[in-house]
């Protein structure tokens, strides 16, 4: 072989070489950061008003001087910031995604709504804290403030799981100035249930006991209390500050149909649908989708009863039930996450500033 060429090969071969290796070797970075809100001070519940923020950075941030869309993630109770991303499976999820072209690359944004019971329902509350004004007002501002992102709607998204899923699709109702994309992952509280909502929790466990930690283990009337605290809130009600749908009256359950009536109001995302129809309408893009084997039948027929209402309104969306449950589909190698939620981004989210 002429000596030219074989230095052409050997160059050749070696800048392939170079640029498998860079493939296989993009990666992005996780950033923490500690965000001291003010909204959050001063709740009746002692909550935190330090939260941990986790930040992460497509591969190519940190010198392409570019600005990206940011995704906020929204985790469901029982969790943090800090266990979503613990794992890496979901920023493995996205990689791949960014690196086989699913998805362009986007900034993921995983603040920490957790508290020292259950944690938020994403709601502002007099008791628990103002969520949703934390979120509007001080985290997606930190966010632009200190990162790159393109600071407009129609580059901000919202996803969200469970309890998380159902915070996702109430912020995209409420502020469409801010967020133009939601999709929401096996959400809970879209609808009315099979089963009337009081008959979950053990209310008179509840009535007696004199503190959160009394109730470990017991999920369901921990949650029933956080629901509680977020919609019936009652600052002169020590030990948790709010009322209940359920009452004593003279040693008596009894069902007090006013606070029955504000809470599934607040709280089922379907009561809500006429007062922000036109909001949704602004928006670029509506997903959420439920798992058929979901423990807790009363989310797939709220989810199909959300997604025949926002019919009834004339709101586009996109709904789909699927075989299987969320905590395995949504998360597997080519799940839910990675093949719906990650196409969903790219086809609605705008991805250059000033497109």
């Amino acid at each position: 072989m002429h000596p030219t060429k074989f230095i052409f090969l050997f160059v050749l071969i070696a800048s392939q070489a170079t640029d498998v290796f860079s493939q296989k070797n993009k990666s992005g970075t996780i950033v923490t950061k500690n965000l001291v809100s003010s909204i959050l001070r001063g709740t009746q519940t002692g909550l935190d008003s330090n939260r941990t923020v986790k930040i992460y950075l497509p591969p190519g941030y940190a010198n392409s001087g570019k600005s990206y869309p940011v995704v906020y993630y929204f985790h469901s109770v029982f969790s943090n910031a800090e266990k979503i991303l613990a794992d890496g499976i979901l920023v493995k999820l996205m990689e791949n995604g960014f690196a086989k072209g699913i998805v362009k690359d986007f900034i993921f944004v995983v603040a920490d709504y957790s508290s020292s019971t259950t944690g938020s329902l994403y709601e502002n509350s007099t008791t628990t804290g103002r969520w949703q004004d934390f979120t509007i007002m001080e985290l997606v501002p930190f966010i632009d403030a200190n990162f790159r992102a393109i600071r407009h709607r129609d580059s901000r998204a919202l996803i969200g799981e469970m309890m998380g899923g159902r915070g996702a699709l109430l912020h995209a109702m409420q502020y469409p100035d801010f967020f133009s994309v939601v999709y929401a992952m096996n959400p809970v509280g879209t609808g009315t249930g099979l089963l009337p909502i009081q008959t979950y929790p053990d209310w008179k466990k509840i009535h007696r006991t004199k503190s959160f930690s009394d109730l470990q283990g017991d999920h369901i009337s921990q949650l029933f209390i956080t629901m509680s605290q977020a919609f019936l809130p009652n600052s002169n009600r020590p030990p948790f500050y709010c009322d209940f749908m359920m009452e004593i009256e003279n040693d008596q359950l009894t069902y007090n149909v006013e606070n029955a009536r504000r809470q599934i109001a607040g709280f089922s995302l379907d009561h809500q649908l006429e007062k922000y129809a036109a909001n949704l309408r602004k928006l670029r893009g509506i997903a959420f989708d439920w798992a058929r084997y979901d423990p807790i039948q009363d989310h797939v027929y709220g989810s199909e009863a959300l997604s025949r209402k926002l019919e009834t309104f004339g709101i586009e969306h996109e709904a789909e039930e699927y075989r299987g449950v969320y905590w395995v589909e949504n998360w597997k190698e080519h799940g839910r996450f990675y093949a719906r939620v990650l196409p969903f981004l790219n086809r609605y989210l705008v991805f250059e500033a000033g497109e």
